[in-house]
């Protein structure tokens, strides 16, 4: 789907410049990664080492002026280096809670696929009721709180694959992919006399941040889209190659994230190319394929992809 530039949102077209400032030629993941930020989500982005998995976050927490927290996982993480721990002060003989690095407003877990599935876990409760339960006390978290996760494939030794109901939790999925050789080169170029990144200033306070969010949730949507979209999400659960379609989540998620697109293309209602657009991004991790169709080499967003093409669209009129 091809942007019309003049007519995106002037405040969050201004952060997706800024992040551009330090990542070349990534805009649809820096709009992407927006996306989810406005839909109240969060992200996982998958791929090789060295692409700007890690720089894509940085490069957006900085853009937004809110507490910024950072989680490396390691094999020797415990569940309790995330959520936060009671230390007793025999000072005042009580126990005092140290909270853990999930407490900030935007949180990069790097590497998550590298540390067990228990410490994993430790972030579900958080990502989904906005809360951490330690010791028995259930605290909210700071709004806004959205997770950037970053992992690298599966295939590679070391890292643990991330159970589906922590998938599930993840409004989408990216890649980073290559860089072209242009865009190498300019990098290569700005990266000569420094790191640019220690030179990025956010440009959207934390409470222009909120107001956004609150505006996405406004934005329409049509009940031929909302059709349109359980269409889609049902038809994951009678493929021939799926053998566990998306849950009912992925088709808030697929909502939520078009009503955000549509924000940030200056619009206050959802048009069917959102949803067609976001639909892979959204929906491929929560699907299960059979093992037949992984021996043949399918992917879970060429069979989404697939699917959109048989799928009618509907023809919504403004």
């Amino acid at each position: 789907m091809v942007q019309n530039i003049d007519t995106l949102h002037p405040v969050l077209d201004r952060v997706i410049d800024n992040i551009g400032k330090v990542m070349i030629g990534k805009r649809d993941v820096a709009t992407l990664s927006l996306v989810a930020l406005l839909a109240d989500g969060h992200v996982l982005l998958e791929d090789v080492p060295g692409v700007g998995k890690t720089m894509m976050v940085r490069a957006l927490a900085k853009s937004v002026s809110s507490d910024f927290k950072r989680i490396q996982f390691t094999p020797d993480l415990l569940p309790s280096d995330v959520t936060g721990v009671s230390i007793y002060n025999p000072k005042e003989l009580r126990f005092e809670f140290r909270p853990g690095p999930i407490m900030g407003n935007i949180v990069l877990a790097d590497e998550i696929n590298r540390t067990s599935p228990k410490t994993q876990a430790a972030l579900l409760e958080g990502m989904e009721e906005a809360s951490v339960t330690v010791d028995g006390v259930t605290r909210s978290l700071a709004k806004p709180f959205f997770v950037m996760a970053t992992q690298n494939p599966i295939e590679y030794e070391g890292t643990y694959p991330l159970p589906e109901a922590q998938l599930d939790r993840f409004i989408l999925k990216l890649k980073m992919g290559y860089p072209t050789m242009d865009e190498e080169m300019e990098m290569l170029e700005r990266m000569e006399s420094g790191q640019p990144i220690h030179e990025l200033d956010s440009v959207i306070s934390t409470e222009e941040l909120i107001e956004l969010q609150n505006e996405a949730k406004r934005v329409s949507v049509d009940a031929s889209i909302r059709q349109y979209i359980v269409s889609i999400v049902d038809a994951t659960r009678n493929h021939l190659s799926i053998y566990l379609g998306a849950s009912p989540r992925g088709a808030i998620a697929l909502m939520r994230a078009s009503q955000a697109y549509a924000l940030i293309n200056g619009r206050d209602y959802v048009v069917p190319d959102d949803v067609k657009y976001l639909a892979p991004y959204t929906l491929a991790h929560r699907i299960i394929l059979k093992s037949e169709a992984k021996f043949e080499g399918i992917t879970a967003e060429q069979i989404v992809t697939h699917m959109l093409e048989r799928i009618r669209v509907p023809l919504v009129r403004r």
